[in-house]
């Protein structure tokens, strides 16, 4: 029996414990907002414990964490090394978005119906927590003489931007990984992805009495000024297309918005939130400035109603996550990923980008080649990641950890 087929036999063998632990995972909650999470990391340190594998507990100061709008945060490191060699990260993060309404299944339940496991999490991301566990597992199985070693890092602070995830780690010299693999899908491997740059807008007028608006300045009719100047902007953007297969243009949504007082008081300040998805051509610096001209612009054409005084406008960065590119290390990652995929899955793995932002950007930006592979479908859609009844159909998580599995093991190959 070749190796590829005995890590396979040992994943077979093992997959319903595999599932055990990602139903244990799902049912520890970590919506983020409002990014309690530290409680998750203890519970799945815990778990990993009792499979032979210690991970390190990287706690987060508060105050740190507090700055980011989390509540608190503990980043696990599983560190296995076989000998020398190169070092290949494994990160996938457990916060998530919370459930929101339209759930047919309970999102912390981890039910399994017809082949998918249902929750929060079961494709994005909690699954590769499990799938890259389980082909460390099967790795190790084989009593192999290896070359290097593997790193699991479990962190949770992907949902707002990773910077005390990933970011954190690095920047404190707790992790210096040669090669990375982050949590996706099974069916492709992304080598590129978008970036993103979040502004929060506060558009200030004049509190009226409901009864006397001309006395006021209604801050909602000005952020309204403001919103139709920025959708406006999607319809250019549709002419501004990626080179990179898999991402087309960039586009901008407005995901939040929040203010007034009272039904019968006219608002005096609105809050606007901006998410602008930026494709790997753009220079993020260019993209801020000129969307900051044109809030300024729009502030700058609204009357207000009645002769009332303009309106005021504060804009602040929230975030910036810049595109991931592809680093010269990346070929040995993609093409073995890509061949040991067709052989689990029967049909060609393409190296592709993907219009998402990750934290795989983080390494990048430390000069560290990464790519993204994991447990999924072939499309965000299909696993309702992010939207009710998220879920995982379950050979594909079984396929992907075999995949991983594989490429560890042609990767830490010794010569």
């Amino acid at each position: 029996m070749t190796p590829e087929h005995q890590l396979d036999a040992w994943i077979d063998a093992h997959f319903d414990e595999e599932v055990r632990f990602l139903q244990e995972l799902v049912r520890v909650p970590t919506d983020t907002p409002p990014g309690h999470n530290a409680p998750h990391a203890e519970r799945t340190a815990e778990l990993l414990a009792a499979m032979g594998l210690n991970a390190e507990k990287h706690a987060v100061p508060t105050s740190e964490v507090q700055a980011v709008g989390l509540q608190s945060i503990t980043n696990l490191i599983v560190r296995r090394r076989y000998g020398a060699g190169k070092t290949i990260a494994l990160n996938a993060h457990g916060d998530v978005v919370p459930p929101g309404e339209g759930w047919t299944h309970d999102p912390y339940g981890g039910e399994i119906v017809d082949g998918k496991i249902y929750g929060r999490a079961t494709a994005v991301s909690k699954s590769d927590i499990a799938s890259f566990t389980f082909a460390i597992r099967a790795l190790e199985s084989l009593n192999a003489t290896l070359a290097g070693g593997v790193e699991l890092h479990v962190t949770y602070d992907e949902e707002f931007g990773g910077e005390v995830g990933p970011e954190w780690l690095l920047k404190k010299g707790l992790t210096r990984p040669d090669l990375m693999i982050a949590a996706g899908f099974s069916y492709q491997v992304v080598v590129a992805h978008n970036g993103c740059l979040q502004l929060e807008v506060t558009v200030h007028g004049d509190t009226a009495h409901a009864a006397i608006p001309d006395s006021g300045t209604d801050a909602l009719q000005g952020a309204t000024h403001i919103l139709n100047a920025l959708y406006a902007l999607n319809t250019g953007y549709l002419q501004v297309t990626s080179g990179v297969e898999g991402i087309t243009h960039p586009y901008l949504n407005v995901g939040q918005i929040s203010g007034g007082t009272n039904t019968n008081v006219i608002p005096g300040k609105v809050v606007l939130k901006i998410d602008r998805r930026m494709i790997p051509e753009e220079d993020p610096a260019e993209v801020e400035a000129a969307l900051r001209r044109t809030i300024a612009d729009a502030a700058a054409s609204f009357s207000p109603p009645r002769g009332g005084r303009a309106i005021g406008v504060d804009v602040k960065r929230i975030l910036l996550a810049r595109a991931l590119q592809p680093l010269p290390g990346n070929p040995p990652l993609v093409e073995a990923i890509q061949k040991h995929g067709q052989a689990v899955f029967g049909e060609p793995i393409p190296a592709v980008g993907t219009p998402l932002y990750t934290d795989v950007r983080l390494y990048a930006e430390h000069g560290i080649p990464g790519v993204i592979y994991g447990a999924g479908p072939r499309t965000v859609r299909e696993s309702n990641a992010k939207r009710a009844d998220e879920h995982l159909v379950l050979e594909d998580l079984k396929g992907a950890t075999k995949v991983i599995a594989r490429t560890l093991h042609e990767l830490l190959q010794p010569g």
